[in-house]
């Protein structure tokens, strides 16, 4: 896998450590969720909690105006396995958005490791997902221009957040978060469909330990988070790929026949990373749909 390979000190070096209450980030698994900060990140206008575990927080960033902005909400990756990544290596993007008038959550959360896995990392999101009428209330928040962000692991709850789930999904019974759009860096669109895949990008077994077991074993939780049965409720969907392929034709079938609109934009030969670091060529090239999509200009 073609990766950015600066480094976590780089990390450390633009500044981004980790804010207080947050797990650190580690080189568990080599340059793999390492970036190229070509932008320092601004310090948060607040940090929010969601939950009273050290990880259940979300650093809000606002831009300068009246507004009222559109809000994106940020999940990272890290192959849901904790001691990988936390939300600081999304605060230069953050920050990038925050100047183009967009405010943003930035949400940490528990993975595989600390308490995440199926139901935990679930029981985050949603709760995560409270916040989003908070900021709305407090700040000049537009509610109705809301976008779901992840890259990598991040991109299963910011697609499962607008779905609606039975009592079979992992926390339940729940409406959809309203959210107007999604955007995906990297990310699977179906983790039971796409397994395989992701597994390799993250180079060692990612989805069997946070699912709890395999399709074979728990056909049942898959079920519970595919689009065939549980499509997200959105008006657009863009996928911004590096690494992964567009997921299967009838993954993508599937979240059109609910009404959304389904866009996925290829970047070959880019890394990991390149797709959401600004400044550098392959952000740059995608910037103007990924704000598009942001501002709700479609």
């Amino acid at each position: 896998m073609k990766h950015v390979t600066l480094g976590i000190a780089l990390l450390m070096a633009a500044g981004c450590t980790p804010t207080e209450g947050s797990a650190p980030i580690a080189a568990a698994s080599g340059d793999m969720f390492a970036a190229d900060m070509h932008l320092a990140p601004s310090t948060p206008d607040a940090i929010l909690r969601y939950a009273d575990h050290p990880r259940g927080f979300a650093e809000l960033r606002v831009p300068a105006g009246d507004g009222p902005f559109p809000l994106a909400v940020i999940f990272h990756g890290g192959c849901w396995k904790a001691g990988i990544a936390n939300q600081a290596y999304m605060s230069p993007l953050a920050t990038r958005w925050q100047q183009e008038g967009i405010a943003t959550l930035n949400v940490d959360y528990r993975e595989v490791g600390d308490g995440g896995g199926w139901p935990g990392s679930f029981e985050d999101w949603a709760a995560a997902a409270k916040l989003i009428d908070q900021v709305a209330k407090d700040y000049p928040i537009d509610r109705e221009r809301v976008t779901l962000v992840g890259h990598s692991a991040g991109a299963l709850p910011a697609q499962w957040l607008a779905t609606r789930q039975g009592d079979d999904g992992p926390v339940g019974a729940r409406a959809p978060v309203q959210a107007r759009a999604a955007l995906v860096f990297d990310g699977p669109a179906d983790v039971g469909a796409e397994r395989a895949a992701f597994d390799a990008l993250c180079e060692f077994s990612s989805v069997d330990p946070f699912m709890g077991g395999s399709p074979a074993d728990t056909p049942a939780r898959y079920a519970a988070i595919a689009p065939a049965k549980h499509a997200p409720e959105l008006e657009e969907l863009l996928f911004v790929q590096a690494i992964l392929p567009p997921a299967p034709e009838p993954v993508q079938a599937a979240i059109r026949a609910n009404g959304t609109g389904l866009e996925i934009r290829e970047n070959p030969g880019a890394s990991h990373f390149e797709i959401l670091t600004p400044g550098t060529e392959t952000y740059t090239a995608n910037e103007a749909a990924i704000l598009a999509v942001l501002r709700g200009a479609r």
